[in-house]
């Protein structure tokens, strides 16, 4: 579905909307691994598995706090 997608929707301007890619990501067969990557890879940009790099960075912080507990 993403491949279908303009690519500027999952990578937009500082304070852009993420709307419409986050709406393609959901009914997205693949989300869970292409959030897996993100988060493998550091993705520093862009909207991967659902999520913006906010989302990705304060999940990287429950799961490290989620294994230390």
């Amino acid at each position: 579905m993403c491949a279908e997608t303009d690519p500027e929707a999952f990578f937009p301007e500082k304070g852009g909307s993420t709307r419409e890619a986050k709406r393609v990501c959901t009914g997205c067969t693949v989300r869970a691994e292409c959030l897996e990557f993100a988060l493998t890879n550091d993705e520093r940009f862009g909207i991967w598995g659902g999520l913006s790099e906010r989302e990705r960075r304060r999940l990287r912080v429950q799961r490290r706090d989620a294994v230390s507990a």
